[in-house]
């Protein structure tokens, strides 16, 4: 078997790997998105199967107002004393000098839960892990994030025992254990001891292009103890830039049963337009950061290295113990909402999936209007990750405005502030319904069709809507039988859905797009759309 990469594709960031016996998880960060933190499991590191977010209640994740971007930042999953351990940073604020994070932990017997109510920890920093020693400690290592205009914001790696009496921390004990190197922007700590060193990896050089994995170790935990791999950077494609995998870096290490290692890291698939420049422009990811597992071999003098080279391969050595996983061939997702829970795929902003926003089952999910696709607090939206460059996916609405401001429809999305959709309104020059298109483009919000849009007949119970997606761009069509399609004469640059795009002018570009179904009424009267189906077909 070989390793394809990316094994998670589509928005899997800051993937934290461990093995129990012969299973293998990640855990991924999920920022603004519920459930909190995304997991996955395999026996063979080639085909991974989704679980379910182990922060499912609003007592162990309260996001609502969180910014964009906010959330969750880079989990930490360890496993010791017969338990699982997760580590997770709730972040306020992207922007400015402040991040406002706090840590928390939760434990679970059995990594499909249920997962206890959170203990909070600190604030120190974000990107946090836990670390348990071969003596019975415990430590957490942080980022440690600087406030203040006169220092570096990202000021070193905290390390801080943890008393497993009390279940918190031992303040006293804080030390900052390494700077990081030149590249500077040191985060997302692991620790690990192999043969007597600990070794640190860390990430650097922020989350675009310049991103990297760093290495250092020391022979114990004293502060400012520890010494850089003179090969740094371990993996990075600040220097390749035409390699298939881009933005290679904050990971993690893991050791197969019969002695072999593995680094899971995250990672970008670039594309670019026909006229942008090769080297210019290193392309738009809106897949967002994805999940990449590059082979690990250890040089004479005990640091560790990718085989191949610190840009990584596409197509990587699975382990010689793997064992056959079974999973589906690719993520397409048909859905015709006969349960009455929301499908593992389907993901909601902020806050779980409750009767202010509808309700699902029978055949239908009903979404109940709130605000606008810009919200931060009250969003009807249920969307799932784009995780192709090519795929369709389609809806069947019914949905019976009174005025302009009750919307229905299928969006594609990537923060409240770009988006696009197609949907369902009311125009009242016409006393029509109506199909239109609009985007939101940070500050812009552009209307497409304004007096062309589409007429629904008055005799239409429901209405088909469908997306094509074609990497650099995506369209819109729609059916009032479900057979017969007409395209609108609206094409879109993908590219406002990338992180790319997004970081030129925000902090919070983290993510990745998602397509979803959505329900606005800012009238305030609540107007229900019924949608009998959707469909996710890669291409």
């Amino acid at each position: 078997m070989q390793i394809s990469n990316p094994v998670l594709p589509g928005f899997n960031a800051d993937p934290s790997m461990i093995r129990v016996g012969d299973t293998y998880y990640i855990a991924n960060s999920t920022f603004d998105w519920w459930p909190g933190v995304r997991l996955h499991e395999s026996k063979d590191m080639v085909h991974w199967n989704l679980l379910p977010g182990p922060l499912n209640r609003v007592s162990q994740l309260d996001m609502k107002g969180n910014t964009s971007g906010g959330g969750i930042w880079a989990p930490d999953l360890s496993y010791a004393d017969g338990k699982f351990w997760l580590i997770y940073t709730d972040v306020k604020i992207v922007n400015g000098a402040f991040k406002d994070c706090t840590n928390y932990l939760v434990t679970a017997e059995d990594i499909h839960g249920p997962w206890s109510e959170p203990i909070r920890i600190n604030g120190v920093g974000f990107d946090s892990s836990l670390f348990h020693d071969d003596d019975g400690r415990k430590y957490l290592i942080q980022q440690t994030w600087d406030f203040r205009e006169y220092h570096h914001a990202f000021n070193g790696i905290t390390l801080t025992e943890f008393d497993t009496n009390t279940m918190h921390l031992k303040p006293e004990t804080a030390r900052i254990i390494w700077q990081g190197t030149d590249v500077k922007l040191v985060e997302g700590p692991h620790l690990y001891k192999i043969n007597g060193w600990y070794y640190l990896f860390c990430a650097e050089g922020g989350t675009q292009y310049e991103h990297q994995e760093s290495v250092a170790r020391s022979r114990t935990l004293d502060a400012q103890s520890f010494e850089a791999d003179p090969h740094n950077p371990f993996i990075s494609n600040f220097d390749t830039p035409d390699t298939y995998l881009q933005k290679q870096g904050h990971g993690a290490l893991v050791e197969t049963p019969s002695g072999e290692w593995y680094y899971a890291s995250l990672c970008g698939r670039p594309w670019r337009h026909e006229t942008d420049p090769a080297h210019g422009v290193r392309g738009w990811c809106t897949l967002g950061r994805e999940t990449a597992i590059q082979k690990v071999e250890w040089d004479e003098d005990g640091w560790p290295y990718v085989v191949g080279g610190h840009g990584g391969r596409r197509y990587v050595e699975a382990p010689v113990d793997a064992i056959e996983t079974k999973a589906p061939a690719d993520h397409s997702q048909h859905d015709e909402f006969e349960a009455n829970e929301l499908d593992i795929n389907w993901n909601t902003l902020r806050v779980p999936f409750t009767e202010a926003m509808g309700h699902v089952g029978g055949g239908s999910l009903t979404l109940r209007g709130q605000g606008s696709l810009s919200n931060l607090f009250e969003l009807s939206l249920i969307g799932r990750r784009w995780q192709a460059f090519d795929f369709d996916a389609e809806t069947k609405v019914s949905f019976e405005p009174d005025n302009y401001m009750q919307m229905a429809g299928l969006t594609n999305f990537y923060n409240h502030l770009c988006w696009s959709w197609v949907f369902v309104t009311w125009d009242e020059r016409r006393g029509k319904r109506v199909i239109e298109v609009a985007q939101n483009d940070f500050d812009t919000y552009t209307s497409f069709l304004k007096d062309r849009a589409i007429e629904v007949p008055d005799e239409a119970k429901a209405v088909w809507l469908r997306t094509k997606v074609r990497a650099s761009s995506y369209t819109y069509e729609y059916s009032f039988d479900g057979e017969i399609w007409h395209g609108i004469p609206v094409t879109l640059d993908a590219a406002v859905l990338s992180d790319d795009y997004v970081a030129s002018r925000y902090g919070g570009f983290f993510t990745g797009a998602f397509v979803g179904l959505a329900a606005v009424d800012l009238a305030g009267y609540g107007k229900e759309a019924t949608f009998d189906h959707f469909d996710y077909r890669e291409l």
